[in-house]
This record gives structure tokens, sequence and C-alpha cells, in this order.
């Protein structure tokens, strides 16, 4: 059986477990601390990040990219009888979201307001790209699910944690994007890619009192919003 190790919150593993639930493709997940790696994952990982995926025959693959294209070529696709156009199209708009991981994360992780609105308007220029880019939906290419949305899917499942727990949108003045982020969540793939103490886990670490978002982003905003209409800008 295939294999992956993980850390519980990295987003470049989730986009491969969930190429993996949508595809229902049988897998082991073992978890692993990136401050004390262990000697045995250094030795079968050439970059030592994670996610290292291996393979039932013992091969050791790693960088997500290659991992997702691994699957693909060792599976049925999600969306069969696609042009070669339309695939390339779709490992371009894949590529979109998973270069934006670590830009979201570094927005999360700010720690006051004029940082998080100067980080986010980066994230907000891909969230600006899909929404020029989604049409009927509910999916990123219509009614089936496709590999953009397994690599866009923790860019949005993290969006959603974000707002479930300070009431602050990071989709905001997307409409097509919150709909896209909705139908995702409707499928529970989000919640079957990720360890049950997922949510926990990452809240404890994005959502702390060390972050703008986890002291009550939307405290500041409800604060803000009076002067706002007044003197725009006082929200950004």
């Amino acid at each position: 059986m295939i294999k992956i190790v993980s850390f519980k919150i990295c987003p470049f593993v989730q986009r491969v477990t969930a190429m993996l639930e949508a595809k229902g493709l049988p897998y082991d997940i073992e978890y692993i601390s990136l401050k004390d790696k262990p000697d045995w994952f250094l030795e079968l990982s050439p970059n030592g990040q994670v996610p290292l995926l291996v393979t039932e025959g013992g091969v050791a693959l790693f960088e997500s990219d290659a991992i997702v294209e691994y699957i693909d070529e060792i599976s049925a696709p999600l969306q069969p009888d696609l042009t070669p156009e339309a695939r390339a199209l779709n490992r371009a708009w894949s590529y979109q979201g998973s270069k934006h991981y670590l830009v979201q994360c570094s927005t999360m992780q700010s720690a006051d307001h004029a940082t998080y609105l100067e980080r986010h308007a980066k994230l907000a220029k891909a969230f600006a790209k899909a929404e020029t880019q989604l049409a009927d939906g509910p999916f990123f290419n219509g009614a089936t699910l496709g590999n953009v949305d397994m690599a866009w899917l923790p860019l949005l499942h993290r969006a959603a944690i974000v707002q479930a727990h300070s009431s602050h949108d990071m989709l905001a003045g997307f409409p097509k994007v919150q709909a896209w982020q909705q139908a995702l969540m409707a499928t529970g793939l989000p919640t079957k890619t990720v360890s049950p103490d997922f949510e926990e886990a990452f809240a404890r670490f994005y959502l702390a009192e060390r972050t703008w978002l986890g002291r009550g982003a939307s405290a500041d905003e409800q604060a803000c919003a009076p002067a706002a209409k007044a003197a725009s800008g006082c929200c950004g």
C-alpha cells in the first residue's frame, strides 16, 4: 500500500491526500515532527521535506508536483478525455494554487492588521485570477471534480477554518471563489484529507494569541467600520 509521510498542517501534503481520496486510492499515513525529523525520513527524502510518498515497490518520491503526477499516472483520471491543451491548462492552474500555499501561511501568521493586509494583497491576486476563470461551477472546470480543485483545496479549506474561528473571510470580494469553496467543503474531502485533530493543530499554530487573526480579527474590523464610512482607509 502507498505510504505518505506528513506534517499535520502542511498544505502540500493535503494536496496529495486530496488526490488519493478523490481517486479512491488506499494509503497509510505517518506524521512526523519537522523540528525533530527522524533519521529514517532524512535517509529517504533528498530534500528533507514533506510530503514523501513511498510506493508499493518501496520507492520514495518527493516534491508534491511530482507525487501528484505519479498518482495521476497509476490511476484513472478525475476528468477523462481531456485534450493535451486542457491538461496543460489544468497543470498551470494547479500551480497557481500550490505556489500560494506559503503565501497564505505567511498571511495567517501576521502579527498585526497592517502586516496582514500587506501579505493578503498577494494572496488576493491569486483569488482574483481564479474569480475570472470560474464559470458556472460548482467546481473549477464545471460539474466534475478535477486536479485543479485538489490543488486549490488546501487554500480554500484553510480560509474556511479561519472564517469559522475568527469570522474573518479571506475570500471576501470573490463570490465565485466563495461558491467554489462551499462546493468543495460539501464534498467532505477537506476533512478526509487531514488528521482528526487537524483543525485543533491548525488553530493552535495560526490562530493563536500571537496572530492578528487569533486575537479576533472581526472585532478589530467592526470597531473600525464606523470610522471607515467617514474616512476610507481605516480598514486598509
